[in-house]
């Protein structure tokens, strides 16, 4: 039997690599005689670089950027030929900031900006730009600046601050960028504003209250208002994955770039559709299976094309809070919870019992998933 394990990361415990080769030390306790072939995931996030550049033999170029906090932090990207691949979040990801110092107000894009002109240095005439897992709120204000867009004060504060401009020129910065294809590989489709946009979608988890939700809304407003819309008329902040990393993927969509799923990006370069049509069985997962995996996710992305070709796919996730109606219907077969599987509960305090020693507990739920899959579906 030919099993497919291609998960994403488990946000904070292990990335998808690791996650990969925990699902399959499991199945083989279990089904030592399966076929198990290992393509580990991303959807624009954390481990989009890795990813992508094992997948295409790509070069890695390392650059000192600052991180979310002005910290300097050290950041890859890959290049191959003239297209470089390069991941937010290894310039302002949440991973970069401890708990107690998370505020989506203060964090700053700038970083990203600094990546950009890395690669376009490099040679580079097409970046692509994976979006999610970001510690940001800024609109991608300090990736602008960085590029040289002028304000009457800083852009790279964060986005609390964007509140208090008064005039904003990107002109400079789409002339840095000019003769380049910009391409933003987002993990979701959100707006940059309202109810689904960046701020009072994600804001909360990346540490801020309600209130402060409602607050950097209004400013990333009050922002996309003074830079407007692009020179072709186009409002970039009502566009799908304009809210992508907290609002990176707008200001890269006012430069001229285009929106692509980072899932079908990933999907494209690793030919993962024939993958899955010579699989028996799929094995995908993440840390948490919820709504948003629904929406432009690794799962979702997968789920879709093993639907497509009528081939089994089951998902392992720290927790899963998803209801099986909803996860059937994008071509879930079943899903598992580790926390629960584990005798942890599906709750926060199960999931970090489970996730205390995250590889042991992934392989030990993927050992009891394979005995009752394994048997299924051999050709």
């Amino acid at each position: 039997m030919r099993v497919l394990i291609a998960p994403d990361c488990f946000t904070g415990t292990l990335n998808a690599v690791q996650a990969a080769r925990a699902i399959a030390d499991g199945w083989a306790r279990a089904a030592p005689t399966d076929q198990l072939v290992l393509r580990p995931m991303s959807d624009g996030g954390p481990g989009f670089v890795p990813v992508v550049a094992a997948g295409l033999g790509a070069q890695l170029r390392e650059v000192e950027v600052l991180g979310p906090l002005g910290e300097r932090v050290l950041a890859t990207f890959a290049l191959d030929g003239q297209t470089a691949y390069i991941e937010a979040a290894q310039a302002c990801g949440l991973q970069l900031v401890p708990p107690d110092r998370r505020d989506p107000g203060r964090t700053t894009t700038f970083g990203v900006g600094q990546l950009v002109l890395a690669a376009i240095a490099e040679g580079a005439t097409m970046v692509v730009v994976g979006l999610g897992g970001s510690a940001t709120n800024d609109a991608g204000a300090g990736l602008l600046s960085a590029l040289g867009a002028e304000a009457d004060r800083a852009l790279d504060s964060g986005g609390r601050s964007l509140a208090r401009l008064h005039s904003v020129d990107i002109a400079p910065a789409r002339a840095a960028v000019a003769g380049v294809t910009l391409i933003a590989a987002t993990d979701v489709d959100n707006p940059l504003l309202g109810l689904r946009g960046a701020a009072r979608n994600y804001g909360e988890q990346k540490g801020a209250s309600p209130s402060e939700c409602m607050d950097l809304d209004a400013a990333l407003e009050h922002f996309a208002g003074l830079v407007g819309r692009r020179p072709d008329g186009k409002d970039p902040a009502v566009a799908l994955g304009a809210g992508a990393a907290g609002g990176l993927g707008y200001a890269l969509l006012q430069l001229g770039g285009e929106r692509v799923p980072g899932i079908r990006t990933v999907m494209d370069i690793l030919d993962l559709p024939r993958e899955i049509a010579d699989a028996d069985l799929v094995v995908t997962g993440e840390g948490c299976f919820d709504l948003q995996s629904l929406r432009g996710k690794v799962v979702s992305g997968i789920a879709s094309i093993a639907l497509r070709e009528a081939e089994p796919c089951v998902v392992l996730a720290g927790q899963v809070s998803v209801g099986r109606r909803d996860y059937t219907g994008i071509g879930v077969a079943a899903a598992y919870s580790v926390a629960s599987m584990l005798g942890a509960g599906d709750d926060a305090a199960g999931l970090a019992e489970s996730m205390a020693r995250p590889a042991q507990a992934l392989a030990d739920a993927a050992e009891r998933v394979a005995a009752t899959w394994s048997r299924r579906g051999s050709r």
